[in-house]
């Protein structure tokens, strides 16, 4: 997760951020659909250097490092997740090849050419679809490669709720085959594209999200903000089981060529 702006659907970001401490994960996603993204990249080594941007608390990191080797950095702009992000790290035994910093995914410092891989669950959405493939890019190394979730219609035409809904949240939205066309129009090859499953949704999303709901709530007794907050996610759940077969998260799964 990374968003710099100071509110998301006119929440307090940092309250948002506060939130999904509680969570795992900080969208759709599960342990599988990590690893079959991870299944379509080769040659990672002991040497190779991958970074997770927009990485929240490390879910997906440490899914990724107990299954590949090489170093990972986790990049994300909210202090509370790299110090879960670390901790995390600490109590698998990844912290010698594993760390969270306090960064912006459209700031990086790496340097040209230094990443084998750059992976993104979810987040890629806060600077833009478009906007991270063509930056970040120069970061990767030819024939490295690029993994990102990222919400996508699945159909041309969808009901006006829908739509109008990912409007405003997100007017990158855009169908598969088109996303697969900025993709090559970026400079890479695409590899693999695949939906995530409803069970990244219900499972692993949607229910941890109850949980952490009755913290919340326990802990802000009162807080307005935070009922709006709750009221938002009720209607996000809502309308994914009201929409589900137009729309969800996809992964891509691309490498660096030549220009």
């Amino acid at each position: 997760m990374n968003n710099e702006n100071n509110t998301i659907h006119g929440i307090d970001v940092d309250l948002i951020c506060n939130f999904f401490l509680n969570t795992e994960r900080q969208g759709p996603g599960s342990p599988e659909a990590t690893l079959k993204a991870l299944s379509f990249i080769d040659n990672l080594t002991d040497q190779s250097l991958i970074a997770d941007l927009g990485c929240g608390t490390g879910g997906q990191t440490m899914n990724l490092a107990q299954h590949t080797p090489g170093h990972i950095t986790g990049i994300d702009f909210f202090p509370g997740f790299i110090d879960r992000f670390n901790t995390n790290a600490g109590k698998l035994n990844l912290q010698d090849r594993v760390k969270g910093i306090v960064g912006s995914m459209g700031n990086l410092h790496f340097r040209e050419e230094e990443l084998d891989l750059i992976w993104c669950e979810g987040a890629i959405y806060n600077i833009g679809f478009e906007r991270g493939l063509n930056e970040w890019r120069k970061y990767l190394k030819t024939g490295g490669y690029i993994a990102v979730s990222e919400s996508a219609w699945f159909t041309a035409e969808r009901p006006a709720e829908i739509h109008n809904f990912w409007m405003e949240a997100y007017s990158e939205i855009d169908t598969i085959p088109n996303k697969v066309a900025q993709i090559q129009k970026a400079g890479y090859i695409p590899v693999a594209t695949f939906i995530l499953p409803e069970t990244c949704w219900t499972e692993h999303y949607f229910a941890p999200l109850a949980k952490a709901r009755e913290i919340f709530i326990h802990q802000h007794a009162g807080n307005k903000t935070v009922e709006e907050l709750i009221k938002f996610q009720h209607y996000e759940e809502e309308l994914y089981s009201k929409y589900k077969e137009f729309y969800g998260y996809v992964f891509f799964i691309a490498k660096k060529i030549e220009q």
